[in-house]
């Protein structure tokens, strides 16, 4: 089994559900553009790579003018901030799984397609027991997953090789991110996608809970 040195999370249906927070925001914008809502599940599939492509799923195709579907972003942004923690909640076993990384002296980090500033609320506010050494959302100068460029500022942030780090997340995008940048890819597949998605985009290992990961990190540092 490879050992790795640090860990990098994805956040949204990695290290937090909050796949009914998403759905009912969206949901709400959409039927107050008189516009049918999805239901939840539908939404595993419309996130992960920004809310431009969130709305842009949602939207059915002959609503995808750009006006509207600027103004639905502006207006999920708006809605989701009110609500983003109405359910949202880390998953089982990743409170045992931090403690676990933070007693072995794990470094930890966070990248999201999130923005960013809501991001770092998430973080403070749903995960506040524990140090991650770099939480990281999305912003307008920084290119998003699964560009590697977040993923390698961070490695460069810790002073680390992006070999030392396994990267956990559960989108294609995640495993794409991963492999781009030259870190170990795992898939959690309690998250939004598949097992096939994951393996298709280039997950080296699949994991069903997630203190599996801790045979992938080395404490030794």
């Amino acid at each position: 089994m490879t050992h790795r040195k640090c860990a990098l999370f994805d956040l949204d249906g990695t290290l937090v559900d909050s796949l009914v927070d998403l759905a009912d925001s969206m949901n709400r914008v959409l039927t107050g553009q008189g516009l049918p809502p999805h239901p939840i599940q539908a939404y595993r599939y419309f996130v992960g790579d920004g809310i431009i492509s969130l709305v842009q799923r949602a939207l059915p195709a002959e609503a995808q003018q750009e006006d509207l579907v600027q103004d639905c972003a502006r207006k999920m942004r708006q809605e989701y901030s009110l609500h983003w923690a109405d359910t949202t909640r880390p998953y089982p076993g990743i409170a045992e799984l931090l403690d676990a990384l933070t007693t072995r002296q794990i470094p930890m980090a966070i990248l999201s397609n999130k923005p960013d500033e809501l991001t770092q609320e998430v973080v403070r506010k749903i995960l506040p027991d524990w140090h991650f050494v770099a939480v990281a959302g999305a912003r307008e100068t920084f290119p998003r997953k699964p560009d590697p460029a977040g993923a390698l500022r961070i490695a460069a942030l810790l002073q680390r090789k992006p070999a030392d780090f396994i990267y956990l997340g559960d989108t294609n995008t995640d495993m794409q991110t991963a492999r781009s940048a030259g870190m170990f890819a795992i898939g959690a597949l309690w998250g939004f996608r598949t097992a096939e998605e994951l393996k298709k985009n280039g997950a080296q290992a699949l994991l069903s809970t997630p203190l599996e990961l801790c045979p992938f990190l080395d404490h030794t540092t």
